[in-house]
């Protein structure tokens, strides 16, 4: 239980990946702070974190406000004392399509979302992380690093985290702040559960993961909760992979989503 006594905040935490990393965070001792825009999901989530035994508290928040991201840590800090480390869930897509067709708003909304809600994260925490040589987790995807046909502005931005973290981690590593990025795959999360499972898009998805099924969102959260740990002391500037192989191939195909937004002639070739 080398997460027992830590604080730690995870953005997105009403759902999924964040969630899951919450409950893994709480399990194993740590005095969790999640936060998201939707004040319904976060209360469901700690009260179940409660009910199982847990310490927790929520702070609803928009990631790329930095007023709000900088009354969260300072939340995490005053109710538990310190910041021990963070996990930057929160991101997300839209904007699906080509790029002749990009709709601009919704590529910076996207690009917002996720790099600027990271970097305010990181902004915020890290003078916190420093005086306890603390960890910060990035959630990349595997869509940062894997062409992934007509996502837009999504794959910058995992890209962008990606980048975020290495040079973090060279910046703060002499002061001992360890950042790390998580690339998952295909993770059965709500999400993900609008590909219907009888589709191309599935299909291509499971044809190109050597394991042969998709991930669950503890899968994320054991690793966010190691890169959290003291276990994981040694490890900086890293993107690890939870995609059950997915990597070793090719990203999946959602023209069979997008053609029917754009018509054929939309699509390149």
């Amino acid at each position: 239980m080398t997460v027992a006594g830590k604080s730690v905040i995870v953005t997105g935490g009403g759902t999924g990946i964040g969630a899951a990393c919450a409950r893994a965070l709480a399990a194993d001792g740590a005095a969790v702070t999640i936060c998201g825009r939707t004040e319904s999901r976060l209360v469901d989530i700690a009260d179940d974190i409660r009910a199982h035994g847990g310490t927790v508290q929520h702070v609803v928040t928009d990631v790329t406000d930095e007023a709000e991201v900088a009354a969260l840590v300072a939340a995490a800090v005053d109710v538990y004392g310190a910041l021990h480390g963070v996990v930057a869930n929160a991101g997300g897509g839209g904007g699906m399509g080509p790029y002749h067709l990009q709709d601009t708003q919704e590529f910076l909304r996207v690009l917002h979302l996720n790099v600027l809600g990271t970097m305010l994260s990181v902004k915020h925490s890290v003078r916190h992380l420093m005086a306890t040589r603390g960890s910060f987790v990035g959630m990349s995807s595997l869509a940062g690093y894997r062409t992934h046909l007509w996502f837009g502005a999504y794959t910058v931005g995992k890209a962008g985290i990606e980048a975020m973290m290495r040079n973090a981690a060279d910046e703060y590593g002499p002061a001992g702040v360890r950042f790390n990025s998580i690339r998952p795959g295909f993770i059965a999360t709500e999400i993900m559960e609008g590909i219907p499972r009888e589709s191309p898009v599935y299909a291509s998805y499971i044809e190109n993961t050597p394991l042969g099924d998709v991930g669950q969102p503890e899968d994320v959260a054991n690793l966010a909760r190691f890169l959290i740990s003291d276990e994981s002391r040694w490890i900086t500037g890293q993107e690890i992979a939870v995609d059950g192989g997915h990597s070793l191939r090719r990203g999946p195909d959602f023209s069979p989503f997008v053609e029917p937004m754009v018509g054929p002639e939309g699509l390149p070739g």
